[in-house]
Formats: structure tokens, sequence, C-alpha cells
């Protein structure tokens, strides 16, 4: 396209290109179309405009100023103007519109050139390293090294995948809610739910000598006939959460219905309207409010055959013919007798124990909170303990906001060895009439008398070891929890911080509670170890026997095919005489012997199942133990 005659005219002679500037024939792209044809015909100013701008396929950087502001080579004359190039002869929204493109396209092109060159890098970092794991997986046979554009983008594709799957994991299961994301599970194995719970050593040293019909516990508890458990709740022991895990943690065939705003459950015996737990969140507190040891024993028989109002027990002077203490009194016998009703139930009593520092502080702040129980009945011996008797510590309807101080020095406070209190038969001294004995003699008469009724119940527990607690319970009674229990370590009484001259007080203060403790903590963990132990040994011989049943078994059958290949190639060769091969004598003795012996042991086997199913019927075990010495005998030769 050729321009008009006047703009020819006006623009003058042709301009020569400066020297050392190489003559350009060609219109940068960036350029418009007008400026490609003056470009065209005017090889200087198309010079000019290239020495002005960048070269071709280079960024003016961003720090840069922009083209419109680039000093012209030119005079204010005419000649000067055609110098400058025809982009700046634009108007100055087109000017400031391609500027923008050009500036866009040059930052696209870097951030692909940076995203090619860091996929690369990565590429080849991957190559190598992953070249390096297969040359010492597979020796020679890898040669990664020399991989071709092929196996590359299979690398890459492989890393794109990869990342993809971290990316939906993160968005399936995010934090550490996923069990995948646990490695802990992985890295370490399973630990024993039964472990050490509290600060001790792991490794227990026991004090006291138990019998073995002391740590074995075994109830043969019938849901479905009379037996009942009977839980003692000792204030402040963890006995509230422990309670709940009886009427709503337990397998049963009739589960308990609870319902939403009640604290009282319905526990029936599968097919029965009677219930088989007796506690505060089953039959409510039926013998008064935390009903103790001796109000259990003589309310919950007469609750449970209906005398209600009858009088619950006689007194001891009709009883033993004396107000005086009857040795005998608190016997396993009498005990035994004691647990049973008229109706022939057995009543399986159980509590829960806790450290007596701890348990005296929580009481305390609970009193503080308002907490009286005003409504505890404690009967003794048929009556209710007089003002004179049991004096009050407070004046007023609650003692709350007590301070610590004032609440250990009541004379008359219950919180005072409340465990010994509620686990001792009270009769023995007199009830609540400190008259009857010395002081001396009554601390001792309580202390032997809580240990013996915590030794002969059914199952007790310690708030310190809830895991403990819960396997011994499921041993003792062979009923199993669906929920682990809970170790709480951080309580209301964990809370109070006490110096050591406080705690020696409230130590001496509880002394009677002290020496119990100690006594339950000793008595708890043998009864622990010894179902431990029990329990592994009982595994170990099912182990051994399966083990022996299938050695017999493959014995009788090998011998068994001996002996009809033998019989087979005796009638082959009937001219054959027996006593000429000495060896087929002894094969076939050894033979007859085994599988005679197998054939006893598995009569005996019999004979003691049928034994168990029937156990007024007598065996001897000196006829098994030789029999079975008999068959590892016959196995030795045989070898």
């Amino acid at each position: 396209m050729a321009l008009p005659a006047c703009a020819a005219r006006a623009l003058g002679p042709p301009l020569q290109p400066e020297r050392g500037a190489p003559a350009r024939t060609t219109c940068p792209r960036r350029h418009s179309r007008v400026e490609a044809e003056l470009a065209a015909s005017r090889p200087g100013a198309v010079a000019a405009s290239v020495r002005a701008g960048p070269p071709r396929g280079v960024s003016r950087g961003f720090n840069s100023q922009p083209l419109l502001d680039e000093p012209l080579k030119a005079s204010s004359s005419l000649a000067g103007a055609a110098r400058t190039p025809l982009f700046a002869l634009l108007p100055r929204g087109r000017r400031r519109r391609m500027h923008d493109l050009r500036r866009r396209w040059d930052l696209g092109s870097l951030c692909r050139a940076l995203l090619t060159r860091g996929l690369a890098a990565l590429g080849h970092s991957l190559k190598h390293v992953l070249g390096a794991i297969f040359s010492k997986i597979f020796g020679p046979l890898a040669s990664v090294g020399n991989m071709d554009e092929k196996s590359n983008k299979l690398l890459l594709a492989l890393v794109m995948l990869f990342l993809f799957a971290v990316i939906v994991l993160q968005y399936v299961c995010p934090g550490t809610e996923c069990q995948l994301l646990r490695l802990q599970a992985f890295s370490s194995p399973m630990p024993d739910p039964y472990r050490s719970e509290d600060e001790s050593s792991a490794r227990f040293v026991p004090r006291y000598n138990f019998s073995r019909r002391d740590l074995l516990r075994k109830v043969d508890f019938d849901i479905k006939g009379d037996d009942l458990i009977v839980f003692l709740h000792i204030q402040k022991t963890g006995g509230t959460t422990f309670g709940r895990h009886l009427v709503r943690n337990i397998q049963l065939e009739q589960p308990c219905e609870c319902r939403v705003g009640q604290k009282k459950c319905t526990c029936h015996r599968p097919g029965k309207r009677e219930t088989w737990l007796f506690s505060r969140f089953s039959t409510g507190w039926s013998c008064g409010l935390h009903a103790d040891w001796t109000e259990l024993t003589s309310c919950v028989p007469a609750v449970v055959d209906g005398k209600r109002d009858a009088r619950l027990r006689p007194s001891s002077k009709d009883r033993w013919g004396s107000p005086n203490i009857n040795p005998g009194a608190n016997s396993p016998s009498s005990t035994k007798a004691r647990n049973a009703s008229k109706s022939g139930k057995n009543f399986h009593y159980i509590t829960i124990l806790r450290d007596p520092v701890s348990r005296y502080l929580s009481e305390w702040r609970h009193v503080q909170r308002g907490a009286t129980w005003k409504a505890s009945l404690h009967v003794c011996d048929g009556r209710p303990p007089t003002s004179e008797e049991l004096p009050s510590c407070y004046t007023g309807d609650d003692w709350s906001g007590c301070p610590l101080k004032e609440f250990m020095d009541c004379p008359y406070n219950l919180a005072n060895n409340r465990q010994v209190r509620m686990l001792s038969d009270l009769t023995l001294v007199g009830c609540y009439n400190l008259s009857v004995m010395p002081e001396k003699q009554r601390n001792k008469v309580l202390l032997e008398s809580a240990k013996s009724n915590l030794k002969h119940m059914a199952f007790f527990g310690l708030t310190e070891f809830q895991r403990k607690t819960q396997y011994l319970f499921e041993k003792t009674f062979n009923m199993n929890f669906i929920s682990p229990f809970t170790q709480y370590n951080t309580t209301r009484a964990s809370s109070v911080e006490i110096n050591e001259e406080i705690q020696k007080r409230i130590e001496g203060l509880n002394f009677l509670d002290m020496e119990l403790y100690s006594y339950a903590k000793d008595l708890f963990l043998q009864r622990y170890q010894f179902m431990r132990q029990k329990e592994h040994q009982e595994a170990r011989q099912k182990r051994q026997e399966q083990r022996k049943f299938l050695k017999g078994r493959f014995l009788q059958t090998h011998f068994q095919s001996q002996g009809q290949s033998q019989s087979q190639s005796h009638r082959q060769n009937p001219s054959q005489n027996p006593s000429q091969n000495p060896n087929l004598n002894a094969n076939q003795n050894v033979t007859q012997n085994l599988i005679q012996n197998l054939t006893q042991n598995s009569s005996q086997k019999e004979n003691r199942e049928s034994h168990k199913q029937n156990p007024g019927q007598e065996q001897s075990d000196g006829s098994s133990s030789n029999s079975t010495n008999d068959y590892i005998g016959s196995v030795e030769k045989w070898r």
C-alpha cells in the first residue's frame, strides 16, 4: 500500500540508517500493520524503532519504564518526527492496551519456562534417585540412567498420580482422624490394655501372703437363675461411673432399658421380670442413701423377699444373749449364711475403693458445693444412731463453703476412715456407741472386719486401676463390657494443692483407711497377676493339646496305611515266613501298641468329658498319666 503524495512530501527525503545499526526489512510482530508497511518503505525509521525497543524475544523486565517514556532521538522538526516510531503515533488507549498485552505475554512465557524447567529438573533428580535405588536392588539388570523419553513421561505420570492421591487422601480424611495416617499402629505392636496405669513400677512385689482360694475369684453367676449382684457404693470412689458401666456397658442377652431423662434403668433377667442387679441405677437407694455393709446385708434379703415392713435384723443382745461381741459373727460361714435369702437367692457383693487422701479431698470439695447426705439412714441393729451417738459437724442446712481446716477439725466427721466404717460389720463394736469398748480395740476390730469382708467379697476394684478393674470383673463374673474403661488422672482432688504437713494430717485422720487400702491394693494386684498367669497357662496348655491331637491323628493314619500295605504284601507272598522278618514283627507290635494307646487316650478323653458333665462319677488320674507316658514311650521307640 503506497502513501499519499502529500504525506510523502511532508515526511521529506528518506532517512539513512545510523552507523553500526543493521538495516531491518522485516517488521516485529509486536507492531501494527501500518508500522510494518512503513518499515517496508522506510528502513531508517524501522531501524530507529528497533533501536528504541528491545530485541525480538527479549522482555523489558518489570522494573523498566514503559515504551512511551523512552527518549526519542529526534529533533523538533518534521524530520525528527519522522524518526518517532509509528507505535507512538497511535491513540493513548490503544497504546496502553497493546503495552498490557505485551507484558502479559512476557509473564506467561516466563511462567511456562519456569514450569518446564522445574518439571525437567524434578524428573531428572527423580530419575537419578530411582536409578540409584534400582541399581542397588537389581544390579546390572537395571539401566535407568539411559531411559528414553517414554520412560521420563511414565515417571512423570507416576509422580503426578502420587501427588493426586495425596491430595485426595487429605480431602477424604483430614488431620489425624484417619486411621491410615496413624503410623504408630504400624511401627509399634499393640500395647497391653492391662498394663500398669499409675506411676508405680510394673514389677509388683507382694507384701501379704494369700492362699490360692483368696486369689482365685470365679463366680458362676447365673443371670437367668436367682443370683444377684449387690453394689456397695462408697462416696467419692468413682462408684457412679462404675455403676453406669453396669447398666449401660455390659454385653447381655437382654440389656438394661435406660430411658432418656431417668437415672434408673430396668435390668431384668431374660424372660423374667426380676432384677439381677441391686444398685443405685437399677433399684435406686432401696436401703438408704449410700448404705454400708451393715445395712445392705440386713436390708437386701428383706427387700428381695418382699418384707419391707418387717424389722431388718434382731438386736445383738437377742442373738448372742449379751451385748458383747461374738467372735464368730464375722466368719466366712456366717457371712455366707447372711448372703443368702430365704428364697434361696445368692448375693454377690461388689465395691470400689480409692486412695484415702484423694477420696478425702474429693469429699471435702463435694461438701463445699453443698452435699450433706442427710438422707443416709445409718441403720445398725435395727435402729438409726441418736444425735448423741452421731453429732453433726455444722449448724444449718449444709456445710457449703467450709475451709479444709474446719473440715479436718470436726471429730465427728464421717469422712474420717469412711471406707473402713462402710465395709466393716458395725454390730461387732456396738454400732455408733463409742462407750462399748476402748478406742484402740474398736479400731482394731473394725479394720479386721473390713479386711475380712473385702477379701470374701465376690469382687472389688480400685479407682486408680480402671483397666485392671474391668479385667478382673470380666473374669470373675464371665461378663464382658462393650467399651473399655477410661482412666481419669485429672480430678477435683488432684487440683487441690496441699503441703506435706496437711497431707500427713489427712493420712493421720484416715490411718485405718490407709492400712485398708494398702491391704486391698496388694490383694488386687496379686489377683490380677494370678488371673493373667492362669490365662497364659490355659492358652499354652490348649495349644499343646492341639499339637498332641494332630500328632496322634497323623501317627494313627500312618500306621494304619503301613499295616494295610504289609498285609497286602503278605497276601501276595504267602510262602514267606513271618518269623524270618523280625523287623516286620517289631513294626507290627509297635503299630498295635500305638493304636491301642491312641484308642485308650480317646476313650479316657471321652470319660473325662462325661465326668465333667456328671461330677458325681469318680475317675482316677493315675491311669491317664500312665497311658500318656506309655504313648510317649511308644512314639520314642518307634522313632
